[in-house]
């Protein structure tokens, strides 16, 4: 097995997939949860190379965009590392990684969901993309998308949503903030994650106060 030549070729394959996506979730996600992973998984002490797959195939036909299927992911993926003849364990191993990474899966406390310390990375690293900058960024990108509003101060944020009312929810994109971007810092598995997620939640807050001073009319 060829792990550089496997790597290489997962990235064309995603890179593929990914074309004309929403700009939140495309190639460019994929590739800085990568490294974001990548750098989790070098202080963490990780297998690097379930890590590197698992973190490039973590949103490879996501649900929200393919009619709530959560199965068809984990689906894509098993397949495609069985034709690159990735060894089982680690096929195994990468899939459940997918199947547990999203945060959607957090709000249903009956559901089971699988844990290493790999699967704890690749989460990490998706979780910081979703804030910080970039995070920003990628709610208001989505909430156009959707054709949302931008903020709405009749729409109260429901802070305890189920795993169904998350994935249902068409509320103003500023609610996303309180539902869930807000939440991640104190949701980071590993040392690196809460450390790196520090920084990035600070901007939020910082943003937030500047979004709504100027809602006001104050700034």
């Amino acid at each position: 097995m060829n792990r550089e030549a496997i790597l290489k070729k997962t990235k064309e394959f995603v890179k593929q997939s990914f074309k004309g996506a929403e700009g939140g979730h495309d190639w460019f996600h994929t590739k800085r949860v990568l490294e974001n992973s990548v750098h989790i998984a070098r202080e963490e002490n990780a297998n690097l190379f379930v890590v590197q797959l698992a973190a490039l195939l973590h949103d490879i036909a996501d649900s929200k965009f393919h009619d709530g299927d959560e199965t068809l992911g984990p689906k894509v993926a098993s397949e495609f590392l069985k034709e690159q003849k990735v060894d089982q364990v680690s096929r195994e191993h990468i899939v459940k990684i997918i199947e547990s990474v999203s945060f959607k899966n957090s709000l249903s406390p009956l559901e089971k969901t699988f844990n290493s310390i790999e699967m704890q990375i690749v989460q990490d690293a998706d979780r910081l993309d979703a804030i910080g900058a970039i995070g920003i960024a990628r709610a208001f990108n989505y909430g156009g998308f959707k054709n949302r509003e931008l903020y709405n101060p009749n729409v109260t944020p429901n802070r305890n949503m189920s795993k169904e009312e998350y994935k249902k929810s068409a509320a103003p994109t500023i609610n996303h903030f309180y539902e869930k971007l807000l939440l991640l810092k104190e949701k980071m598995n590993t040392a690196t994650g809460k450390k790196l997620a520090e920084k990035r939640h600070e901007f939020m807050l910082s943003y937030l106060d500047q979004f709504f001073q100027e809602w006001e009319g104050i700034k």
